[in-house]
């Protein structure tokens, strides 16, 4: 019996004996921040066995077939299945937040993504990228490290904004969890205005802009705020020579409710002449911090609620009176308050909608305090920005479509003089400007097949001019001024005085040559209703913005582009080269000796014209290994012609074409970062421009014993060749007992050979003659230590 007993066991057990066995394992990240999703269920084969992510993010099973379906799932983020065949190497699942599903279809991917999608002139750089690098004054700055990428450039070290393919920086649509900045820099464009330690993600598009983007004809920047921890407290913060920045994560309902905010201030101005003799008259100070809520609704929808506020105080000696108000100083007061609200719901596996709400308002004011008196004159300026808008996405078989409408009202005050108790200044108003733009778009990506796929998108953009306003009308084909003023109309209070608008077809086309190459063609066109009015090469902060109306048209762009993406095998190695050419109608300029400042009829100062900017840009990037970074160049032009009749106070440079004052032929950018292991790295930046054209004197004439300087073509000469070197060695984590506490240092070195580049040329009249002079904002090696770290509780 025992030995029957025995035989029946080994029959029946063998087979489960000889069975083969396979282990399966894999990793679950959040796809933003890559942060471990502890506690995530992983199902095999729909229940038949379940495990639980642990700390690290892991999960283990071994199982007894090659060929099963995984599902992971964790509240607040879309469910993941992919069907698996053993043995594999481990699965990476980066799971996508609920309320982000919108987002990820716009983020350009890594590798072979850049190769697969069929879009063009998408620039992105993760934060952790930019934090590597070298920085002025140990400041990490998004719109800088954008400026190392091809196609992007500026005026100057301290110019406000950036310019894209040949586009002016009032062209350029700044977003901030969907918030518009009208004003993206510190300092007058020394820094970035964008928080990097509150920012997950940026992606700037210079080519083929999203059909649901609207209001900017050269790029749009959207910047993401970070979502907060809904798990754990966290805290991060740093000190560096220009700011302290503090950020929390803070849950309030454990996996449902949590809240971040960040905060960076900037006092350390007696640091200016240390620094340079031209910083040594300035005082100047800044502050911004960000805000946002995000609630967990239930498995198919999330609330998240943001905010934004900054604020800029600058003071100069070297302005002084403007009219006939006489200052000791002029002080410089700018601030922007952003708020939204975003509704997200997925109706459906296939099926989303998203609803947004936006208020924003930004405020410049020039401060003029009196000789010998303790009152301030203000000239105060406001644009106040109202949007609503939803979008809803549709995943049909090959198809993702994407349906959106927005509408946004525009209420801006041009200037106003606040005379305090001020006995010789009175106050005066300039007329407020309103409008409302509205728009609606279609955009469907399609893969065709595994060798082609194209994007194509129509946005239909309206504008109307609004009341009350006084708008006057001039003679046809003369130059507007009192003596071409032939009536005056007015128009209540939300009556139309002027309307535009039009279709904005957008179009990419992607064919893949093999699994790592394709080329690309693109179209994009797009409307702007609101630009700067300024005469100076880069905008003040108080520089005047003003909405399209009778007299000023709208700019119309329309870009052409092409392009080829090469990726090698483990993505180690990309290489890209895109060729484009812009058109764009009614760009503004300005006549000589142009004054906005408390302007009533600033279309008399105003000339419109055309733009024709075109260049080539290559790109080879390494982004594996203990070396990586990047080499770029850019061969860019950007030219203008300005003929709005026949006379000579309609047009510039006598009609003929002349260049911008952002039109800089030639850049190469190159990067490097050298990992060396977990506790330190090393990086360099290179970047070689060729200087910016100006317009200098053609001679002088001699009045009343004063030497006076005439001007007679536009943009003539060009400053010097840029070129600049920086160092940065960031060291990691030193050993702490604490090992939720982690700090690491940065040290840096801007422009480390002391190049003096030139900002700017000025003349000043001595000896009965005009001498130039060259104004360089950082001309020596600028050191800076900057200090970082990180709590998790």
């Amino acid at each position: 019996m025992r030995l029957l007993i025995a035989v029946l066991f080994l029959i029946l057990t063998g087979p489960l004996a000889a069975q083969e066995t396979f282990l399966f394992k894999g990793i679950v990240t959040d796809s933003l921040d890559g942060e471990p999703l502890v506690g995530a269920t992983v199902t095999i084969d729909f229940g038949d066995q379940t495990d639980f992510v642990n700390e690290k993010g892991e999960f283990t099973f071994v199982l007894p077939r090659k060929k099963v379906v995984a599902v992971v799932r964790y509240v607040g983020y879309l469910p993941y299945r992919q069907t698996i065949n053993l043995p594999e190497e481990n699965l990476k699942v980066k799971m996508r937040r609920v309320e982000n599903q919108l987002q990820e279809v716009i983020v350009s991917g890594l590798g072979s993504e850049t190769v697969k999608r069929p879009v063009l002139g998408v620039s992105t750089l993760s934060v952790k990228a930019i934090e590597k690098l070298p920085t002025a004054l140990g400041e990490v700055d998004i719109l800088k490290g954008l400026q190392m990428l091809p196609g992007i450039s500026s005026v100057g070290e301290a110019s406000n904004g950036v310019n894209v393919r040949g586009g002016t920086t009032d062209q350029n649509l700044f977003l901030l969890d969907d918030g518009p900045i009208f004003n993206p820099t510190h300092m007058f464009g020394l820094f970035s205005a964008f928080p990097s330690e509150a920012v997950t993600s940026f992606d700037l598009y210079k080519g083929n802009v999203p059909a649901r983007f609207g209001g900017r004809a050269a790029a749009v920047l959207d910047v993401k705020l970070a979502n907060p921890d809904l798990s754990k407290f966290k805290m991060q913060g740093g000190i560096s020579l220009v700011s302290n920045k503090l950020k929390m994560d803070i849950p309030i309902i454990k996996n449902k409710m949590g809240l971040m905010v960040a905060g960076r201030g900037s006092f350390n101005d007696f640091l200016f002449p240390i620094i340079s003799d031209q910083l040594r008259d300035l005082k100047a100070k800044f502050g911004d911090g960000a805000a946002k809520l995000f609630y967990q609704i239930n498995d198919k929808q999330t609330l998240t609620l943001s905010s934004y506020y900054s604020y800029d105080f600058f003071q100069t000696e070297m302005l002084g009176t403007i009219g006939n108000i006489n200052a000791s100083a002029s002080q410089f007061e700018y601030s922007t308050r952003n708020f939204s609200g975003k509704w997200f719901w997925a109706l459906s596996d296939k099926a989303n909608i998203q609803t947004t709400l936006v208020s924003s308002y930004y405020q410049p004011s020039t401060l003029l305090p009196e000789n010998n008196s303790d009152n301030t004159v203000e000239i105060k300026q406001s644009i106040d920005y109202q949007q609503a808008k939803t979008n809803l996405n549709l995943y049909q078989g090959k198809n993702n479509i994407e349906m959106g409408l927005d509408v946004v009202k525009y209420s801006i005050n041009p200037g106003q003089i606040l005379p305090g108790m001020s006995e010789s200044v009175l106050p005066l108003s300039t007329p407020v400007e309103q409008g409302v733009e509205m728009g609606f778009s279609l955009e469907d990506v399609i893969d065709l097949n595994d060798r082609t796929s194209f994007s194509l998108g129509l946005r239909y953009s309206h504008f109307l001019s609004l009341g009350p306003s006084d708008v006057r009308v001039y003679t046809e084909n003369e130059p507007r001024d009192t003596r071409s003023l032939s009536e005056t109309i007015t128009y209540a209070k939300g009556e139309v005085a002027q309307s535009y608008g039009g279709f904005e077809p957008r179009a990419g086309l992607r064919f893949s040559l093999s699994d790592r190459s394709s080329i690309k063609l693109g179209y994009n066109m797009a409307r702007q209703y609101l630009q700067i009015v300024s005469n100076t090469t880069t905008p003040i902060p108080t520089s005047r913005w003003k909405l399209s109306d009778l007299n000023i048209k709208p700019q119309v762009s329309q870009l052409y582009s092409v392009g080829y993406f090469q990726d090698s095998p483990g993505s180690v190695f990309e290489f890209s080269t895109e060729l484009y050419y812009r058109n764009t109608d009614n760009i503004i300029d300005y006549k000589p000796g142009a004054d906005f400042l408390l302007n009533s009829t600033p279309e008399t100062e105003i000339l419109q014209g055309i733009n024709r900017s075109y260049g080539a840009e290559f790109m080879f990037s390494k982004k594996k290994g203990e070396v990586t970074g990047w080499v770029n160049y850019t061969y860019a032009r950007s030219l203008n012609q300005v003929n709005e009749g026949p006379k000579q106070d309609q047009q510039v440079n006598f009609g003929q074409w002349y260049a911008a004052n952002y039109d800089r032929p030639h850049t190469l950018n190159a990067s490097m970062v050298i990992n060396q292991g977990e506790h330190h790295d090393f990086s360099f930046i290179f970047t070689y421009s060729t200087g910016r054209p100006f317009t200098s004197p053609q001679g002088y004439i001699s009045y009343n014993n004063q030497i006076l300087p005439f001007y007679f073509n536009r943009n003539d000469i060009r400053l010097p060749d840029y070129h600049r070197l920086d160092f940065a060695w960031n060291i990691y984590n030193p050993k702490l007992r604490n090992k939720k506490f982690k700090g690491n240092f940065a040290f840096s070195i801007y422009n480390l050979y002391g190049r003096k580049n030139a900002y700017s040329v000025f003349f000043r009249s001595e000896n009965n003659k005009l001498n130039p002079y060259k104004l360089t904002i950082f001309g020596a090696p600028i050191l800076s230590l900057a200090y970082k770290f990180t709590f998790n509780h």
